[in-house]
């Protein structure tokens, strides 16, 4: 069994550049790549269990009401970071992974496809209650930021469902991923996501992907604001070569920032003007979840050059995975990100994990709270690149400024032999002192 298939060129011309494709578009390929776990029976319901995320938004209201504690206006945080990581322990990894015969009949399967598409209904639900609360509800400032960043978490994991439905060819899953990324005002995603990331990921060149050296409060902007040029960018050219202007409807940027200005204007005019800094801040917290998620998917990977110096095709040892079972179902397989980025056509459900992908010691949620404190992130997974590498860090992707730093820090010495994991991290802990 293999972890990766092929995509159609048909679906990928279509698609704008090495996304999307479907069943038909999915075939096994030749490959060494040993797929992890076995076939696990009954997932398949699980799935339904995604629209909880979605649907944890409206607890905070019930739990304040029935305990007389505020401090639930915050339930988000408990939510995402505190019982999913819980429940990602206790369930251990997921070991699910589907037969090359199982692929296509799952990619067909609708029933997949309407637990993605029934999340956005749900996501919007949860935006008009809390707008309501905001409004009429009579909380504090600080239980309506608590509650704010609660939603936000909640559209944080909505731009994840976006993501999914990007990635496809049929036209209305492309639109619902556009009213998705609206209650983030980050439309631009759906262009830089598929034709930028996909293309340049695990290189400099690529915003998206973090580098060994730089800490997420670094990477931060460096994303935010380069896979804003960069979509731009892509867009320009794509309607040049249509011979059609950027000041059009048919600039997919500019059509999506007023989706999310339609939006806002019209919760502003229903609730009041008043829940404008709350709808403003819940769309960063979860344009902060979108790119801490990636900041931890390529730290320090990069793809290697050709004869000709091209960088090669991405593979599975582009991307950091983790197979946990909680995270797995509520971010649709988003941790099996290697089979993702090799295969943009598979439908989350088909994604495979593979021993070729370097492993996190923890699913995404988890991650996300170490990344947010750059020594501790460092002491996590330096030395995890550093092994990935067999000790040369050279081979690494580095922050060009910090770059001798690095090399100093961890090389030449690591790169003289095949080191181990287990000695890697010896070797970076003494280094670290």
């Amino acid at each position: 069994m293999k972890c990766a298939g092929r995509v159609s060129a048909a679906a990928d011309k279509h698609s704008g550049g090495g996304v999307s494709g479907d069943a038909a578009a999915v075939q096994p390929t030749i490959g060494s790549t040993r797929v992890r776990g076995r076939k696990r029976s009954g997932k398949r319901p699980l799935w339904l269990l995604g629209l909880l995320a979605p649907a944890s938004a409206l607890l905070p209201s019930q739990l304040v009401m029935w305990t007389g504690m505020p401090i639930f206006w915050w339930s988000g945080v408990m939510v995402f970071f505190m019982v999913i990581p819980l429940i990602d322990l206790l369930a251990g990894e997921d070991g699910d992974n589907p037969s090359d015969a199982d692929v296509e009949e799952m990619q067909e399967d609708r029933f997949y496809r309407w637990c993605t598409y029934l999340f956005l209904p749900v996501q919007f639900v949860t935006l008009l209650v809390a707008c309501w609360m905001w409004a009429f509800g009579g909380l504090t400032v600080v239980d309506k930021i608590g509650l704010a960043v609660t939603i936000g978490l909640v559209a944080g994991t909505g731009i994840n469902a976006a993501h999914e439905l990007g990635h496809r060819i049929e036209e209305h899953e492309r639109w619902l991923a556009k009213i998705a990324l609206t209650q983030t005002m980050y439309g631009h995603f759906f262009v830089e996501h598929n034709r930028g990331h996909h293309v340049r990921v695990a290189t400099p060149d690529d915003p998206a992907s973090a580098r060994i050296g730089e800490n997420l409060w670094m990477f931060l902007p460096r994303s935010v604001f380069g896979g804003l040029r960069s979509a731009w960018g892509l867009e320009i050219q794509r309607l040049d070569r249509r011979g059609v202007r950027w000041w059009s409807i048919r600039n997919n940027l500019l059509h999506a920032w007023a989706m999310s200005a339609l939006l806002f204007g019209s919760l502003a005019l229903v609730f009041g003007p008043a829940i404008l800094p709350y709808l403003v801040l819940q769309a960063i917290v979860g344009v902060l979840l979108l790119e801490t998620v990636n900041y931890i998917e390529h730290y320090g990977l990069l793809r290697e050059k050709n004869e000709r110096g091209r960088f090669v095709k991405c593979s599975p040892r582009h991307s950091w995975n983790s197979d946990r079972l909680c995270t797995n179902i509520f971010l649709y397989h988003l941790q099996r990100h290697s089979d993702h980025h090799a295969n943009p056509g598979k439908r989350y459900q088909t994604l495979r994990s593979c021993d070729e992908a370097p492993q996190l010691p923890a699913g995404y949620a988890s991650m996300v709270l170490v990344a947010a404190v750059p020594l501790l992130w460092r002491r996590v997974m330096d030395h995890r690149v550093l092994a990935h590498y067999d000790g040369d860090i050279s081979r690494a992707n580095i922050l060009p400024r910090r770059r001798r730093h690095v090399l100093a820090k961890y090389g030449p010495a690591h790169g003289t032999s095949r080191t181990s994991s287990g000695s890697a991290r010896r070797e970076f802990e003494r280094a670290d002192r």
